[in-house]
């Protein structure tokens, strides 16, 4: 009888992506994975230090459900020749489509609206601190981070007939969007600010006082991203004073305890860390995952390997 090999899973995602697995794999808790496992399946915010990575002798694979892989320590992982894969891609029209609604809810006040209408209170003057806000036409877009997922961002509000722009450690090749060489100039340029670049210690609260204000008083930042990317303290204190608009979150420093004094604020739009969660997207970061597994299994390149 032929031992199948070993995969661990950091934290249960499914008896869906299990199935997807069990004809050919082992599947083991993270929790009780030792000797034997030869892929690990974890998310990018779980730290996997090197020793995690100690802790499983036989470990080959690391692959990230999702694209993020901050929490992996690549140089640990390169030393004890363990190969980084993520599903890169596969959710970037899921989370870019939220990153829109989350932008439309926080200019048009959706929830407040939602919420004037369920109390019964739409009477008289009631509405009216809902009426002459800004509309997308026009306004000028600065994407952070122009990868698959701010591509997508960018594609979806060209088309409510708006400018585009981004920042990048350096212009994409073939662009037809205004590359900014600083992200502080392009928030000056800026309405809005869209955060979609891969965020992690490197580039820690990239959003910080400074930004904002240049962003302005009309000006909205939504981010899809990860809670470090903006610099917490420096947007609540931009809302309070009304240094800025209005923000669209769906990712926060101390995810999933929210700040109460964020909570409180009324130009917020929140959700809570579900780009990713649609049906297409879990299936397609599913797929990719199981790609990356098979791949390092039969010796073949990794269809999503991380550089």
């Amino acid at each position: 009888m032929t031992t199948k090999p070993k995969v661990a899973l950091e934290i249960p995602l499914g008896k869906a992506f299990e199935q997807k697995l069990v004809d050919r794999y082992e599947i083991v808790p993270g929790a009780s994975a030792r000797e034997g496992v030869r892929a690990l399946v974890t998310i990018g915010a779980i730290e996997t230090g090197g020793a995690r990575m100690d802790a499983l002798p036989d470990l080959g694979l690391i692959c990230c459900f999702g694209s993020g892989y901050e929490g992996i320590d690549l140089a640990a992982a390169k030393a004890r020749g363990i190969k980084v894969a993520n599903s890169v891609g596969a959710n970037a029209s899921a989370v870019a489509d939220l990153a829109v609604a989350l932008l439309l809810a926080a200019m048009r006040k959706v929830v407040a609206g939602d919420r004037l209408v369920r109390s019964g209170e739409w009477r008289g003057s009631n509405a009216s601190s809902l009426l002459f806000l800004p509309g997308l036409a026009g306004r000028r877009i600065g994407v952070l981070g122009l990868g698959a997922i701010g591509e997508k961002i960018a594609e979806r509000l060209a088309a409510f007939e708006t400018e585009i722009g981004y920042h990048s450690r350096k212009p994409k090749s073939g662009s037809l969007y205004r590359y900014f060489d600083s992200l502080k100039a392009m928030a000056e340029w800026a309405d809005v600010l869209m955060i979609a670049h891969r965020a992690d210690e490197t580039n820690r609260h990239m959003v910080n006082a400074e930004v904002l204000s240049a962003l302005g008083a009309d000006g909205f930042v939504v981010n899809i991203s990860r809670g470090s990317a903006i610099d917490e303290d420096a947007l609540v204190a931009a809302l309070k004073d009304r240094r800025i608009a209005g923000a669209g979150l769906d990712v926060f420093e101390g995810e999933p305890d929210v700040r109460a004094d964020l909570r409180a604020l009324d130009n917020v739009a929140m959700t809570p860390h579900l780009g990713g969660g649609t049906r297409e997207a879990l299936g397609a970061m599913s797929d990719a995952v199981v790609a990356n597994i098979d791949a390092f299994f039969a010796g073949k390149p990794l269809p999503n390997p991380v550089i």
